[in-house]
């Protein structure tokens, strides 16, 4: 794991333009896959899954 390749949850709420609780949900029902930051267990996503769903929105 580098993580380098993942950003937090407010970084990802941020690009995606949605609330913090809007990600929790949508990992919830499983359409986002979050990881854990190997110290503190903090919510990380990849950055290309972030960049990917843009890639969605803007088509």
């Amino acid at each position: 794991m580098n993580i380098k390749d993942y950003i937090t949850i407010k970084e990802a709420a941020e690009m995606l333009g949605v609330d913090k609780t809007t990600l929790r949900r949508w990992d919830k029902a499983g359409k986002l896959t979050p990881y854990r930051h190997p110290m503190n267990r903090y919510r990380l996503y990849k950055k290309s899954e972030i960049q990917a769903i843009l890639g969605g929105i803007k088509k």
